[in-house]
């Protein structure tokens, strides 16, 4: 369920997580989960945050080390590296992937379609 922000309204699904992520990149290091809970502009609590790290450390977008009794906390993918991870899951749950694909491919406006097909075909090279 999505944290309300402080004006009443709920957050949009994946804004915690883009503010977290955002935090982490901000950091020089390594850093605990208060660090990024004193980071965010919102009043989230702790357990909040550690809820938002562990589903990005489910998504492969954060790692962890330990370091005494907690864990320290470092970004594994920028915004384009989560953006990508999304839509993986999205097409890893369907049944369909070629129609999925498909679909997608054909609602693409032309430029991005051009783009994407120079990025398969560097792609096809570096294999």
């Amino acid at each position: 369920m999505a944290e309300p922000d402080p004006r009443g309204r709920r957050r949009a699904q994946g804004a915690l997580e883009t503010q977290v992520l955002a935090a982490l990149h901000q950091a020089e290091g390594p850093v605990t989960a208060a660090w990024v809970q004193d980071r965010l502009a919102a009043d989230l609590a702790y357990t909040t945050v550690m809820t938002v790290l562990a589903r990005l450390l489910s998504k492969n977008a954060v790692t962890r080390e330990r370091e005494g009794r907690s864990f320290v906390w470092m970004p594994s993918a920028d915004e384009a590296g989560l953006a990508a991870l999304k839509m993986r899951r999205v097409l890893d749950g369907e049944q369909d992937r070629r129609a999925v694909l498909a679909s997608f491919i054909t609602t693409l406006p032309e430029d991005d379609e051009q783009l994407l097909r120079e990025l398969l075909r560097h792609a096809g090279d570096e294999g």
